[in-house]
């Protein structure tokens, strides 16, 4: 399933949080592997501090996995579906595990890349 995540950066953690994507220890140890590199490469920081990212997660509980990960470093504002679960393949039952092969965070992510500027990597200004 896709999840549409609003976090913040806590207090005193941008730096941090920098270094484990620059040294790509950013969810290490997590069966999500570089998932969370990907996202960061992905995600968009809005004019009010929020970040967005699309989050594909296939835990009963949303983020179940990855929470803990992300909660190091961010305050999970909202994590929500990006799309409906009756269009999810895999949320339905009909292709488990659609959602590694599926254009729909391609999409996602190609919408969120309008709004605000790169989370990591070139600013744009």
């Amino acid at each position: 399933m896709r999840y549409l995540v609003t976090a913040r950066v806590k207090t005193g953690l941008r730096a941090p949080l920098t270094r484990a994507i620059e040294r790509r220890t950013l969810g290490a140890g997590s069966i999500a592997g570089d998932e969370y590199l990907h996202d960061m490469a992905h995600a968009r920081e809005l004019a009010d501090g929020r970040v967005k990212w699309v989050e594909t997660c296939f835990c009963p509980t949303p983020l179940a996995e990855e929470r803990p990960y992300w909660e190091e470093y961010f305050d999970l504002l909202n994590v929500k579906d990006a799309h409906a679960r009756s269009r999810c393949r895999d949320a339905t039952g009909t292709e488990p595990w659609a959602c590694c092969d599926c254009d729909c965070t391609e999409r996602l992510e190609r919408w969120l890349g309008r709004q605000g500027m790169a989370f990591c990597g070139e600013r744009k200004t």
